[in-house]
């Protein structure tokens, strides 16, 4: 198979930023988007916030701690939604093959591009300019073989910076890497793969298939590939939804089950209207329960048939409610909704035979 050439790009501090560029009261300051309150959480956090150890899905009243002088701006999806709008046009210029992850940051297959041009550093470096020139707003990027690595090094110089890792250097690249860099490498599975001695990607190398489908199932393949720079997964222009969900946190702790089918309600009234607008239905409703001490609870169960009606929605999220019960006081509550009909789609797609990857050098 012929090596694809991928660009990921990830806007820098993409919700601040934009903040900072509408209000220039707030350039050159610590700020973060989200709630400066006791329950608020923090959507992003400047660079300047950063410096104080202020980052995303931390609690508002931490960030504060941290950063005393921290300037909380509330969150403007629309704002943000109309940039992203005008960066993803950009995108389209060079490649249809653009797979956007969220509002910042995006995946691109420029192996054949638009414009014609053999080199994806240059191309990346033409978009971070251009985006720069059409929004005002700074961009990074990492550009290699595979969307895994190019992920990665989007992060090394930022921020307005990039990272090209050229096909020879994907497997020292790789090894260099922190375990925790791994995509699918939470806390615990971190933990037991220190615990099993793989520390870097070259730890991780040493060890056999048998011993990895051993100690991590079918995760094992997956880690055993891609430590070897072998990573198959296509950008996809049309990603399918597997998932679809909504949740709250609450000002103040609740123990009423009355005030939780409340909650229920309002959170199934937007999951309803995220669905119409999807035009999809699921048949997995999942029940996720944060308690006051911060422990976390899902309960879920699976239908025989698709349903995408708040009534529906609401009435299975209640029987997961009693189905037991709640060991203390809540602070969050969230349904989701998965096993949707847009699987079918992605299982024949997986159906496909993959190519096989062989290493070879070309113009990057």
């Amino acid at each position: 198979m012929k090596l694809r050439k991928i660009i990921h790009v990830d806007m820098d501090a993409f919700y601040a930023s934009v903040e900072q560029l509408d209000d220039p009261e707030l350039r050159g300051k610590a700020i973060a988007v989200g709630g400066g309150s006791k329950r608020g959480v923090v959507a992003a956090a400047s660079y300047e916030a950063r410096k104080f150890g202020v980052k995303s899905a931390m609690s508002g009243a931490l960030a504060h701690k941290l950063c005393p002088q921290l300037i909380f701006v509330k969150t403007n999806f629309d704002r943000y939604r109309e940039i992203s709008q005008r960066i993803r046009k950009i995108f389209f210029e060079y490649t249809d093959l653009v797979e956007p992850l969220s509002l910042d940051e995006a995946y691109l297959d420029v192996t054949e591009n638009k414009k014609g041009n053999p080199s994806a550093t240059l191309i990346a470096k033409e978009i971070r300019e251009k985006i720069k020139e059409k929004t005002g707003l700074n961009a990074s990027a990492g550009i290699s073989i595979n969307k895994f690595v190019a992920k990665i090094a989007s992060d090394y110089n930022k921020p307005n910076g990039q990272k090209t890792v050229h096909p020879e250097e994907v497997e020292d690249f790789i090894q260099a890497l922190e375990i925790r860099k791994f995509h699918g490498v939470g806390k615990v599975t971190a933990t037991k793969m220190y615990s099993l001695g793989i520390f870097t990607g070259a730890d991780l190398k040493g060890k056999s298939l048998a011993f990895l489908q051993e100690n991590f199932g079918k995760s094992g393949p997956y880690y055993y590939n891609t430590v070897r720079g072998i990573h198959l997964s296509e950008v996809k222009p049309n990603r399918i939804r597997k998932s679809l969900g909504a949740e709250r946190t609450f000002l103040e702790n609740i123990s009423s089950e009355i005030f939780m089918l409340e909650r229920l309600e309002h959170i199934a009234e937007e999951i309803e209207r995220r669905l119409k607008k999807s035009q999809v239905a699921g048949k997995t409703i999942t029940l996720k329960i944060k308690y006051s001490d911060f422990s976390l609870q899902t309960r879920s169960k699976t239908l025989s048939y698709y349903i995408a009606s708040k009534e529906l929605i609401l009435e299975t999220a209640k029987e997961l409610l009693y189905q037991e019960k709640m060991k203390n006081s809540v602070r969050l509550l969230g349904i989701s909704l998965s096993n949707l009909n847009t699987e079918d789609r992605t299982k024949k797609q997986s159906e496909e035979p993959e190519e096989v990857y062989v290493q070879m050098k070309f113009d990057f």
